[in-house]
């Protein structure tokens, strides 16, 4: 059964609504299943033929992750389907043991053993957000394409626009390159963000941070992440780690404690704002003097997220213009709490 058909039943139960941009990207994973699916046919002193992979981008909630993993159930092959920051950490993992066992080039057996037990590599939402990770890249999948492994990819962004304005591009051209020969490039162009809508018009900046305003944000992730459990992520900056607690479908969580009570600066939530389109942050608490660091840093944060457009849900001590309003930095605090208000309007981040 092709991926058009299987897509035509899911739309005939009612278990999804058909999007016309869907539509318009199922021939590239029809033609990628049949591929995939065909037998390999190998001559005495040929391979058999590299298989073109698919890398399909555009906006947030799109339905890129719906459509690769309604690919994945209809492959009768060994598959990975894995979130890009997991497929990276679990790379960095490989690479530190291989380094251990005296392994010259580290990334050769990660490549290898990857190959050996799948023919698929099925990444969600790549973002390079870190040179280290760009140079990596690279190599392991030029392997991996030596290998035979047939790599499909979603991201919000075009292969052109990846790493954009990262430290020693240039480096990383040869990768872009790469990937719009191996891969399938196809965009899907909608104007509609599904997920939004599961939460459209609903509260996003609950207080006091209490039980009924965790609940409430436990449901917004239920809502958004089809009620995953999340696993957590960790982005490499500048060499550092930065860990995000739970991350599914794009949706970060994590607490004030998280991310403004550590030793994080302005790279570090770039780093955030760019590998998720909503964070729902946890029990900020009252800010002043006694706290200033850490307010400095969630006036930081709050900067970043507000000038990339990421949805910010989140619960507090108390309403935004009280959150700072005594002592030395209640004067600067102010544009932070207009932001937060500005936030919270339907539609924010949409434009």
């Amino acid at each position: 059964m092709s991926l058009s058909q299987i897509y035509a039943q899911r739309v005939a139960q009612g278990q999804i609504a058909s999007d016309p941009a869907q539509l318009a990207v199922l021939p590239a994973l029809d033609r990628l299943l049949a591929d995939v699916a065909a037998p390999q046919k190998r001559g005495l002193f040929r391979k058999a033929a590299q298989v073109k992979g698919l890398y399909l981008w555009g906006g947030v909630g799109r339905g890129k992750s719906m459509l690769m993993d309604m690919l994945c159930d209809a492959l009768p092959i060994a598959v990975e389907r894995i979130h890009f920051h997991a497929f990276m950490q679990a790379v960095h993992m490989g690479l530190a043991q291989a380094r251990a066992a005296g392994k010259a080039d580290a990334v050769v057996p990660v490549a290898d053993d990857l190959a050996a037990r799948l023919r698929v590599l099925a990444l969600d939402e790549m973002q390079i957000t870190d040179i280290t990770d760009a140079m990596i890249v690279g190599r392991l999948f030029q392997r991996l394409f030596e290998k035979g492994v047939v790599v499909v990819t979603t991201s919000n962004r075009a292969p052109d626009a990846l790493y954009e304005n990262g430290l020693n591009r240039q480096l990383f051209l040869p990768f872009i390159a790469q990937i719009k020969a191996q891969l399938d490039v196809v965009e899907l162009v909608s104007p509609t963000d599904h997920r939004q809508g599961r939460v459209q018009g609903a509260a996003r900046y609950f207080t006091p941070a209490d039980l009924p305003a965790r609940a409430a944000l436990d449901q917004i992730w239920a809502d958004l992440t089809d009620d995953a459990a999340g696993v957590a992520q960790i982005l490499r900056v500048h060499g550092r780690d930065v860990v995000l607690p739970a991350f599914a479908a794009g949706v970060a969580r994590a607490s004030f404690a998280d991310l403004c009570a550590v030793a994080l600066g302005p790279a570090d939530y770039l780093a955030i704002a760019a590998a998720c389109r909503v964070l729902i942050l946890d029990d900020i608490p009252r800010l002043g003097p006694a706290n200033h660091d850490k307010a400095k840093r969630f006036v930081t944060l709050i900067d970043t997220l507000y000038e990339a457009k990421v949805q910010l849900f989140c619960s507090a001590a108390t309403p935004p213009e009280a959150l700072y309003d005594t002592g030395e930095g209640q004067f600067e605090f102010a544009r932070t709490a207009s932001r937060l208000r500005e936030m919270q309007d339907v539609g924010w981040g949409q434009q």
